[in-house]
């Protein structure tokens, strides 16, 4: 696998998920090398003429009057990890905790932090190590950054806190002794440099924003197959429609459903005559609903790609300059908007689905069985199955209430306004995990609509969505335990295996 080069401006969310998921290796460019050591030369300088520097030569936050000694400056690093290291709650899943590694790496490369080089080295050998810091997930509003999560982050590197290893959570002296890496020494700017940014929030806001957009593909999928199974009418895909209300997402979503469902199909060619209008919103209204995820997606990649190359440090250093510049970048809002944003379009792509799982059940609406049995009154079928999709979709429209138009004041109100972006982002999270769910009980629905229609073929790119959801889970002939096909087709969702079809 090739390395993925960090230089603090390049990083693109793919490279990033290669290293949190599949521990592609890492190295740092020659030219944040320099970046990093010109800006380190200005941080000296300023030591040496004794200047007054935010967080260098001062106390942090409320306490950034005070004045340190030159022989306190080690000290203040360290004591900022510790003190700051206040994190509770589960820890940081290893994905999200690898991608908070690189992210942090990256900022310090971009060579605005002052810091030494072998600082952001330090943090790219815990990467290509398998070192994985213990980073609580709760603790942190997101104001000079996510600063809990990476003091915890940051103790690792001077041997203190814990890292996972060997099948449990070790001191991470032990750890770093194992793997043949020595604990730092930190530098003045350093303690400091590895705690203010955005790093927790933008490492889960991106890993969920990957899996909604494999997400919004799936759900076409899913939704192609509902369609097809209750014998719906295409008419409401038609590219004129889409024309004449240009949103992006929206043409391009209805341009996907005709490319699954395919010039004709067995079972499009079977009810041509039945005198159908209209089908329900849920069908009809697909490329209008998807298409506006799809749009709120591409805004989220934008905020994403920004942060993840940006720099969140505070105060900043200018080496042409010769400039120590204190500023707000550390602020999450960018990021807690954004996560908001995604968690509101995965709750309706979610929402959607279970309306379609739900004229699935009916035969009013759909011809088939009641709740998709073989047997309606003895055996229930799919009836739970659109119940816990219900149950999901309305957790979901819970964890969507935003969190970035909260703030709670901190740091005896110098920190008077924070963004909430941890939890936005955390939030996002599991509303991935719940949509995902969603979707993977509306293939199990709509493959078992398919199969009532047998001999009859549907379009060759939803026949192979069919036979995959036939891979993990066989037809529900009679009543049986759900959740483990459920489950099975989540695995497939998530895989990304039926995102391609179509073409």
């Amino acid at each position: 696998m090739s390395d993925v080069v960090v230089d603090g401006r390049g990083l693109t969310l793919e490279d990033l998920e290669r290293v949190a998921r599949a521990s592609a290796p890492v190295a740092l460019a020659a030219e944040a090398r320099e970046r990093m050591a010109a800006s380190r030369a200005v941080v000296d300088r300023a030591l040496a003429e004794d200047a007054v520097v935010y967080g260098v030569t001062t106390g942090f936050g409320r306490l950034s009057d005070r004045r340190i000694a030159p022989e306190e400056i080690a000290a203040l690093q360290i004591n900022l990890l510790m003190s700051h290291a206040v994190g509770v709650g589960e820890p940081l899943p290893e994905d999200a905790t690898r991608a908070m590694l690189l992210l942090r790496a990256n900022t310090l490369a971009a060579g605005f932090s002052g810091v030494r080089v072998v600082l952001c080295e330090r943090l790219l050998d815990l990467l290509n190590a398998g070192v994985r810091p213990r980073v609580p997930v709760q603790g942190s509003v997101g104001a000079s950054g996510d600063l809990a999560p990476l003091a915890h982050l940051g103790l690792v590197l001077v041997g203190e806190g814990e890292a996972w290893w060997d099948g449990r959570w070790r001191p991470a002296s032990e750890v770093l002794e194992a793997v043949g890496i020595e604990p730092l020494v930190l530098e003045a700017k350093e303690g400091l440099a590895l705690v203010n940014g955005t790093q927790l929030m933008t490492a889960v806001g991106i890993l969920a924003l990957l899996g909604a957009e494999r997400l919004v593909e799936t759900a076409e999928v899913a939704g192609a197959l509902s369609l097809e199974a209750m014998r719906g009418t295409r008419a409401a895909l038609h590219p004129a429609i889409h024309a004449a209300r240009p949103h992006p997402g929206q043409v391009e979503s209805a341009f996907r459903l005709r490319a699954l469902l395919g010039a004709t199909s067995g079972i499009g060619e079977s009810h041509l005559d039945c005198g159908r209008v209209q089908d329900p919103y849920s069908i009809r209204c697909m490329p209008q609903v998807h298409g506006a995820v799809r749009d709120s997606l591409r805004h989220v990649r934008g905020v994403l790609e920004v942060e993840a190359n940006a720099a969140t440090d505070n105060p900043l250093v200018f080496a042409e300059e010769g400039l120590v510049v204190t500023g707000g970048n550390f602020h999450g809002a960018p990021v807690a908007a954004a996560a908001d944003f995604l968690a509101i379009a995965l709750t309706d792509l979610a929402s959607i689905s279970e309306r379609r799982v739900e004229v699935l059940m009916d035969p009013a609406f759909s011809g088939l069985p009641a709740f998709l049995a073989e047997s309606p009154g003895l055996q229930s079928g799919f009836m739970m199955h659109q119940v816990t999709a219900a149950a999901l979709v309305s957790e979901c429209k819970t964890l969507s209430h935003p969190a970035s138009v909260d703030t709670i004041p901190t740091s005896a109100n110098k920190e008077d306004h924070v963004s909430m972006g941890a939890w936005a982002a955390r939030k996002a999270a599991r509303v991935l995990e719940n949509a995902e769910r969603v979707i993977a009980i509306e293939l199990l629905a709509a493959a078992q609509g398919i199969d009532w229609l047998r001999p009859l073929q549907s379009s060759s790119a939803l026949e192979t969505a069919h036979a995959a959801v036939r891979e993990v889970a066989r037809h529900y002939a009679d009543d049986r335990p759900g959740a483990p096909d459920i489950e099975a087709a989540a695995e497939l969702v998530r895989s990304g295996a039926l995102v391609g079809l179509g073409g």
